[in-house]
């Protein structure tokens, strides 16, 4: 086994070593240093990363296959590159006679112009756990890259089964990549370097907008995909959701890209005595009909309703019905004989109209509600097949 590192010898740096370990991957953590880790790709190019991959070989020990990764010292020490051309097979020590205990696999640099060791050389190395009843791993040496955590249990050796490979190792291995490439992560969660870095998380490309990991293609003015967006990065941006509803952000919260129309009404027969403009119909499941709705940006909406009305046993006597429009608790339209659909006489007559609502401001709810009242005092008037469409103008 050949592990290459350059620039940490003192002599005998060669060609081959250079050629090896340049290989341009540092993804920024800060302006000067880099973020450590393995460089993506597999021969079938199934996986992720297949570089530095531990594989269970015998009873105690495992076969460590090749790969390049980067390591980031301090600040002034920059970035070292290392390469393993060749597996290794890594052994490990018999389990604690009475406890448990976590190995941990890394990658190590030792630079002796920044340490004690006098080395100047790249390793490989298990660094053995403390033996305990509930285990850790240990913690990573000084200027190395974590691989795998290795359980060891109690008593385990060649001759007593050995480790349980399948079961044993747990993966840390995180991956790199050049500058303004695509980050391949595994799963861990890590704030990005710039606004603009990209990553691709478990399946979902990921933008980093200098706070958060943004599903695209929301950052770039795309469609979210549903369930992918919660919280909004900008006013403008758009989502699917479960409904299939086309959704985009106002600033404040999540409203229909493309509202409406929206339509209510009543079957169920209703009456009114008073010739005053009211709400509420009486002997009926369904007192009041009434539809809630943004303002599209145009501020401008189409009112379409209509009812069949009957004054009884009175032919002089008409019948209204109009609308009453609201901002909160504020009255936009008074509901008044001008915007009215009528009836006179007995037996009813179906009568309907359109009417545009304008000057709304856009993105404020608003409420339409229909409004009855009859011609003449205490002549019982009935309203049926009430509906009211609310249709916005784009």
């Amino acid at each position: 086994m050949t592990l290459h590192s350059s620039w940490v010898a003192l002599t005998g740096q060669t060609r081959e070593n250079t050629r090896l370990t340049q290989i341009g991957a540092t993804t920024p953590a800060n302006p000067l240093q880099a973020r450590s880790g393995i460089l993506p790709g597999s021969y079938d190019g199934q996986y992720r990363v297949s570089g530095f991959w531990l594989e269970g070989t015998s009873a105690m020990a495992a076969t460590l296959h090749e790969g390049r990764a980067v390591i980031q010292g301090l600040s002034n020490q920059g970035v070292y590159p290392v390469t393993l051309d060749a597996t290794v097979v890594l052994t490990f020590a018999d389990g604690d006679a009475l406890s448990n205990r976590i190995d941990l696999v890394v990658l190590r640099i030792y630079d002796g112009s920044y340490d004690t060791s006098g080395k100047y050389e790249a390793a490989v190395e298990i660094v053995r756990g403390t033996p305990a009843a509930t285990p850790v791993a240990p913690a990573a040496p000084p200027l190395s890259l974590p691989l795998y955590k290795v359980a060891v249990p109690a008593g385990t050796s060649a001759g007593k089964g050995g480790i349980n490979w399948a079961t044993a190792m747990t993966d840390l291995r995180v991956p790199t990549v050049a500058v303004g490439g695509i980050l391949p992560t595994l799963g861990e969660i890590a704030p990005g370097a710039y606004p603009g870095q990209y990553q691709d998380s478990n399946g979902s490309l990921q933008r980093w907008d200098g706070s958060a990991w943004v599903p695209y293609p929301a950052a770039l003015g795309g469609i979210a995909p549903k369930g992918t967006l919660t919280t909004a990065s900008y006013v403008g941006q758009y989502r699917d959701t479960p409904q299939r509803v086309l959704q985009r952000w106002n600033g404040t919260a999540w409203l229909p890209a493309v509202p409406g129309p929206l339509f209510a009404e009543n079957l169920d027969s209703g009456s009114t005595t008073s010739v005053t403009y009211t709400r509420t119909l009486e002997e009926t499941a369904v007192p009041q009909v009434q539809v809630t709705f943004t303002a599209p940006v145009s501020g401008a909406v189409l009112l379409t309703y209509g009812a069949r009305m009957a004054p009884v046993g009175n032919a002089g006597a008409a019948a209204f019905t109009t609308v009453r429009v609201t901002q909160g608790g504020t009255e936009i339209w008074a509901p008044d004989d001008e915007r009215a659909v009528i009836a006179a006489g007995d037996p009813g007559t179906s009568a309907s109209t359109t009417t545009r609502l304008a000057n709304l401001t856009a993105d404020l709810p608003y409420s339409v509600t229909l409004m009855h009242r009859v011609s003449i005092p205490g002549v019982k008037t009935w309203f049926d097949n009430l509906f009211l469409r609310v249709e916005p103008l784009l």
